[in-house]
């Protein structure tokens, strides 16, 4: 074969292989590229910032947990609960510990993404910001303001979120943190006001406050008012413990900053002082610059595209995954949506089930949660019986000296189905994937108090919060099965 026959015939399967653009460069983009990729299409990954990778990797989940931890160590050594290890102040260098967080995101970045980029030849990457033409044409625009027309068979949206900042009089005139600040700053604030009551609000608020800032926490609500009110309670308590100042119902309604210092002014008449703020209330889906209108997607009043479990948008061959939709925004929800909109996008047929979502919040203690809680399942009619076994019932929390929290377990009363679960636990995230596969097996309470747990574990508390549904554990000797 001739080269110019070779290249002829790489062309024409080139014209007739299925194009799949991809707008973003995150988490469910790329679980989206190398399933399409698998199943023969050729993928166009359009991103618009300098860094590919999303916000998990770059400024979110990566680096948080990596503050995180840092901050637990440095509070085990302040407050450790052993009588024979003696406690010390730690010494913190907040730069260094931002320059580690910097570095181990730039390795995950490279790993996870660049080198899967320039490995496999079916992914493109096309630097420039995406708007839509048509539902089959997209305008991509570069940072030198030359545009160009794309054409793909399949369009798939992943632009991710963007912090929501609110309309607080004097607040865009102030120097305020996002999470993104908060979370590469190398300098230490003395006192951290944080306006919000979410994950990342929580998150942040406790990791700055055992690297040793002074914290307050302004809550429009509870902590945590979408879940279970149990929760937020007791983490309340745990916060307040911990010294952190919190307060409920509670709004800023002006915010000065006089060059060193913030004042926010409540809505009570107090003020507060402090030299760093936070806001994290929340975050936006980033679709306001793709001209959806022009390709026929819809939106909620957000923003954030309407998909449904196939991920595919209200125009057929448009699909959407991860914060930029109206499903949970979670980094693993976009990932397995991602897949599922590939395969979708190939031919196939896939959904994604949210039923059984697990999901974890890493304070400390960590809260946890799947399937439903007792207001939600009441809200669709079920009724239902609980029980709550808080964390001194367990011997391994015992053992550890470390009995914030509890475990419930939320069951259909006919049945005694188990349906939910909430845990307040320290490590409770490592409970939470145990009662997932419960529910997603449709395991009764009895099923899961009669399964084997080893003991002297966290996850053995399932076992003890299932079994209250019937005895008193209380009265039982230790691993009573």
């Amino acid at each position: 074969m001739s080269k110019n026959t070779k290249t002829s015939c790489c062309a024409n399967k080139h014209e007739t292989q299925l194009h799949i653009a991809i707008i973003g460069s995150g988490s469910g983009a790329f679980s989206a590229a190398i399933k399409a990729a698998e199943n023969g299409a050729r993928i166009t990954l359009i991103e618009g910032s300098d860094v590919i990778g999303g916000c998990c990797v770059n400024v979110g989940c990566v680096p948080s947990k990596i503050l995180i931890r840092a901050a637990q160590l440095a509070e085990q050594q302040r407050n450790n609960p052993f009588i024979g290890l003696e406690n010390h102040a730690p010494q913190l260098n907040r730069a260094l510990l931002a320059q580690q967080q910097s570095s181990r995101v730039d390795e995950l970045r490279q790993a996870k993404y660049q080198s899967i980029l320039e490995k496999n030849p079916a992914l493109t990457l096309l630097k420039g910001y995406a708007r839509f033409k048509n539902s089959n044409t997209l305008i991509i625009r570069n940072n030198q303001g030359i545009e160009h027309e794309l054409n793909a068979d399949k369009i798939l949206i992943a632009t991710g979120s963007t912090p929501t900042i609110p309309p607080t009089n004097g607040l865009v005139d102030t120097p305020y943190w996002t999470s993104t600040e908060a979370l590469f700053s190398k300098e230490m604030p003395k006192h951290l006001v944080v306006i919000g009551s979410s994950v990342i609000a929580l998150e942040i608020a406790q990791a700055y406050r055992r690297l040793g800032a002074k914290i307050t926490i302004i809550a429009r609500h509870t902590l945590l008012y979408k879940e279970d009110p149990l929760l937020g309670e007791e983490l309340t308590n745990a916060f307040i413990q911990e010294g952190i100042n919190v307060l409920i119902n509670t709004q800023a309604e002006h915010i000065n900053h006089n060059g060193e210092l913030f004042t926010l002014t409540l809505h009570n008449g107090e003020q507060i002082q402090c030299d760093k703020l936070l806001i994290s209330t929340g975050r936006h889906s980033n679709t306001e610059k793709l001209n959806l209108a022009a390709a026929e997607v819809i939106t909620q009043k957000n923003g954030s595209i309407i998909v449904n479990d196939k991920m595919m948008t209200s125009t057929a061959n448009i699909y959407a995954v991860g914060d930029c939709t109206n499903l949970p925004q979670f980094v693993y929800v976009a990932a397995a949506a991602g897949s599922r909109a590939a395969i979708n996008m190939t031919g196939g047929e896939a959904n994604l089930d949210l039923s059984t979502m697990p999901a974890v919040i890493f304070t400390d203690p960590q809260v946890a949660t799947v399937g439903l809680s007792e207001q939600e399942a009441q809200m669709q009619g079920i009724s239902t019986v609980s029980r709550v076994l808080t964390m001194d019932n367990v011997p391994r929390a015992l053992a550890n000296f470390s009995t914030d929290g509890f475990i419930k377990l939320v069951a259909e009363q006919h049945s005694g189905k188990l349906i939910g679960a909430q845990i307040l636990a320290h490590e409770g995230g490592e409970l939470i994937q145990s009662a997932a596969l419960a529910i997603h097996n449709k395991m009764t309470v009895e099923d899961l108090a009669g399964q084997l747990f080893p003991y002297l574990t966290m996850v053995e508390g399932l076992k003890l919060c299932a079994q209250t549904f019937n005895k008193d554990v209380s009265e039982l000797s230790c691993c009573a099965g």
